[in-house]
């Protein structure tokens, strides 16, 4: 076989969540149009089927694994043979464990190259809360996040929130009922970012969180003020701690660290797990920390702070 990538364009969430609409609706855009043969593999059905003749017509072809025993090495390689695609669609059922699909040895030359989920809006709460393993599983790696039948009367801030504190480089579309992308959060910041110094009350860090790992520019040069707790031995540098709270996704068993990295000369003589308020101005850097670049503080002020009233965030 040819040493060639064959890309693979992975779709999951939970049955129902839009995904055969999705795809559907993808395979007739003219920006997805190629020449060459596209390998849809399903491994689900719900209530909208495929039409196959359509498919046909956009040089796509339709496969269907419904048990999750077939779904193996050996099986994707004979449709491989048999179809020598171009890329693949593969519409996966997250219940068969995405972390095992991610582990998994493709054929030849196969390889994810995109990850994208999407959740039906108005039974997310339902979903997160019953099958929050699943969900986490299924959307930590993911490129992109579509909440679909989105309306106002939702938490969709909140939504938003609970995949990018554990996944902050995904992106999040909403889209309302007709299928058109909405921007749910335009001028909805809690602070104002125009302010001399930046004031984020301790209810609002969640909100901060996300928001500046979203828009960066918006936030690069700007002075900013918060607490948190402190967390140090960052990158081995003495002069570099985090000042971050806990974070729950969903239950008490799913906290994690979430915080930016600051850089102070009075880093030393913090003491781990202190409250802190910090003080300092925002720049964008390289840190072996965030795997790559990502927002760091230059500490203007640290000083002593009470915990907040709540001192875990909660995302649900």
């Amino acid at each position: 076989m040819s040493d060639v990538t064959t890309p693979i364009y992975l779709i999951t969430g939970f049955l129902e969540s839009g995904k055969t609409t999705f795809i559907n609706f993808t395979v007739q855009q003219q920006y997805f149009q190629v020449e060459e043969e596209t390998l849809l593999i399903t491994c689900e059905e719900g209530e909208e089927e495929y039409d196959e003749a359509m498919l046909r017509k956009y040089n796509t072809s339709l496969e269907v694994i419904s048990d999750p025993k077939q779904f193996t090495k050996a099986t994707l390689t004979e449709l491989a043979k048999k179809h020598r695609p171009y890329r693949v669609i593969l519409e996966y059922n997250p219940l068969w464990g995405v972390k095992k699909l991610e582990q998994m040895r493709m054929p030849r030359g196969w390889e994810i190259v995109q990850h994208i989920v999407t959740v039906d809006a108005s039974t997310f709460q339902v979903y997160a809360a019953n099958m929050k393993s699943h969900f986490m599983e299924m959307t930590l790696h993911a490129d992109m996040v579509i909440f679909n039948r989105s309306r106002s009367d939702l938490p969709l801030a909140s939504f938003r929130r609970s995949i990018k504190v554990f996944n902050p480089g995904a992106e999040i579309l909403f889209e309302n009922e007709e299928r058109e992308l909405t921007d749910i959060f335009q001028d909805s910041l809690p602070y104002d970012l125009n302010a001399d110094i930046v004031e984020v009350e301790d209810i609002d860090f969640g909100i901060f969180y996300v928001d500046l790992g979203d828009h960066p520019d918006d936030y690069k040069g700007k002075t900013v003020r918060y607490k948190g707790k402190v967390l140090k031995n960052i990158d081995g540098d003495p002069n570099m701690f985090v000042a971050g709270r806990m974070a729950m996704t969903c239950c008490a068993e799913d906290m994690t660290f979430i915080g930016y990295v600051c850089k102070s000369g009075e880093a030393a003589s913090l003491k781990e797990g202190s409250w802190v308020e910090v003080t300092g101005v925002i720049a964008w850097e390289t840190v072996k920390a965030y795997r790559g670049q990502g927002p760091v503080l230059y500490v203007k002020s640290v000083v002593p702070a009470k915990p907040p009233k709540m001192e875990i965030i909660s995302f649900n």
